[in-house]
């Protein structure tokens, strides 16, 4: 089963929030360490891929309605 773009860009935004969440939640115990900024990273990384997957969608349903 493929999945649209549309929703792996959504589970993309899901886990950059958790991640946000999680590393929000390690700098209030434990201080800026090495996790804290792996899990900002990620969280990065997760945004941004579920930013590009969105519009990519969005583009192609474009395209799809001119033809």
């Amino acid at each position: 089963m493929k999945r649209s773009p549309l929703f792996s860009g959504l589970i993309y935004f899901l886990l950059g929030g958790l991640f946000t969440y999680f590393a929000m939640d390690n700098v209030q115990k434990n201080g800026w360490g090495f996790f804290s900024y792996l899990l900002v990273l990620l969280a990065t990384f997760d945004f941004g891929s579920g930013l590009k997957m969105i519009i990519f969608h969005v583009k192609y349903k474009d395209k799809l309605k001119k033809k």
